[in-house]
């Protein structure tokens, strides 16, 4: 039996220096490879569209795992001057969340239109079933019923008057 005959496996099989030859040469001449008619942008818009869904598959929060650093934006400010800054970005790209632990920080903002949406939500989050709300921020509620904005007055009391 020769080196060249093969015909025991029907040329499947190469040698030793076919293999080394591919792979100094490469596969292709741009070493990827790419199905026929999709272009590298339509590569690359479906994998960051895949990515997106995998970042959403293993995130807690709905929106992924950008909507967690937003959320952890608004952690990292509370107490700061910039936290209604990092609320405002938080609800451009994801709303009003459903956290109360995140939607207590946003009451601690100061601004009446994110005070307003805060209690919104709270309000909407109180009426499904399971709704606890901590000790601390059922004395935010309380205080912000006495606001002498009387949009956030009412719905605080709204709010208070539920639990």
């Amino acid at each position: 039996m020769s080196g060249d005959d093969r015909s025991w496996n029907d040329g499947d099989k190469l040698s030793f220096s076919e293999r080394d030859r591919r792979r100094r040469e490469g596969r292709s001449a741009s070493g990827e490879r790419r199905l026929k008619g999709v272009s590298k942008a339509q590569e690359q818009a479906a994998t960051k569209h895949y990515i997106k869904q995998i970042d959403a598959l293993f995130s807690k929060t709905k929106g992924g795992a950008a909507v967690e650093k937003l959320g952890a934006a608004v952690r990292a400010a509370h107490g700061t001057s910039e936290l209604a800054d990092a609320c405002r970005s938080f609800c451009e790209a994801a709303g009003f969340p459903t956290d109360t632990a995140l939607l207590g920080m946003f009451l601690d903002s100061g601004d009446a239109e994110l005070l307003v949406g805060s209690l919104q939500a709270l309000l909407a989050a109180s009426e499904g079933e399971g709704f606890k709300p901590s000790a601390g921020l059922r004395s935010q509620i309380r205080m912000l019923a006495e606001d002498p904005d009387d949009a956030v007055a009412e719905l605080a009391e709204a709010l208070a008057a539920r639990f």
